[in-house]
């Protein structure tokens, strides 16, 4: 139907609609917000901490990502929701402060062998569970810990491909999905993805990886594309908080989010002042209120 045959109030609809649109951008297809903000636990000083959900509250944040707790020498995680008592009082004190948690992050993995861990299928069955008492969707593993031998073929590289492998198939027939930190650069990445073929692990990008490499942000989003990336870590190395940060252009990042169509949580690690680095609700609160008014466009 032309405008010329539409009415004076439905054409003024009309027109406030196609006003709206790029309002419409900040919220995805379901009606939920398209991009949400939510910060580390660990690095908040937080972890398993029941005062964590909290403190998301009063700093403004979405949701947690939560850690399984240490691993240091033990056979698993040091993690509270192996226990039924603080399963029910985490889900609920999270649940009664609106506070989500859409991921929960094995860091033990960023100083051990994701590699040589005989246990490896246990320790991620661990993390599943607690995915599934607390709702998350994404389970962080750093692959930090494997060292650097597996970047190149050879026996250490197809053992990591086997195991992820195996795991991607555990975390897809949970619905979720394992997002890798493995600080390759985004060619390396998708290669990776080919060789380990299982679409229950993707890429969980972060920024600091790019930026101390001297490599662009958003080349390498475009590069790796919506499906590939599960979740960002949108944080620097600890210099400066993100708004005062010039190594990363975050209005460019987002439209280069939006033109991928990419949609998810922007979880904050780091990005901490250097000089007051412990003070952890100016920090925190500081970089959510500037992801907040760059991805949400909320001016508070």
């Amino acid at each position: 139907m032309g405008m010329g045959r539409l009415t004076l109030t439905t054409r003024f609809l009309y027109i406030l609609l196609l006003l709206s649109l790029p309002l419409q951008m900040t919220y995805a297809k379901d009606g939920n917000q398209r991009y949400k903000i939510a910060a580390c636990d660990w690095m908040m000083l937080k972890r398993q901490k029941i005062g964590e959900f909290q403190l998301a509250k009063q700093i403004g944040a979405d949701g947690i990502e939560m850690d399984m707790g240490g691993l240091g020498k033990r056979d698993t995680f040091d993690n509270k929701l192996h226990q039924v008592y603080f399963q029910k009082q985490f889900r609920h004190t999270a649940d009664s402060l609106g506070v989500e948690v859409p991921s929960v992050a094995m860091s033990g993995f960023f100083a051990q062998s994701f590699i040589s861990k005989n246990n490896y299928k246990v320790l991620i069955e661990d993390c599943l569970n607690t995915m599934r008492i607390m709702g998350a969707r994404v389970a962080f593993l750093p692959l930090g810990g494997c060292g650097n031998g597996w970047h190149k073929d050879g026996s250490e590289r197809a053992e990591l491909l086997h195991r992820l492998h195996e795991v991607g198939e555990m975390a897809k027939a949970d619905n979720v999905v394992i997002g890798i930190r493995t600080a390759l650069d985004a060619k390396e990445d998708v290669k990776l993805l080919d060789e380990i073929n299982s679409d229950g692990i993707k890429i969980y990008y972060n920024f600091q990886d790019a930026t101390d490499n001297k490599r662009d942000v958003c080349k390498e989003l475009k590069i790796l594309g919506k499906e590939r990336i599960c979740q960002i870590h949108s944080s620097n190395t600890d210099s400066v908080t993100l708004d005062k940060d010039n190594r990363i252009d975050l209005q460019k990042v987002k439209k280069t989010l939006d033109k991928i169509g990419w949609s998810g949580w922007l979880v904050i690690e780091r990005s901490r002042d250097a000089s007051r680095v412990k003070d952890v609700k100016y920090n925190y609160g500081t970089n959510v209120r500037f992801l907040k008014q760059i991805f949400k466009n909320e001016n508070k």
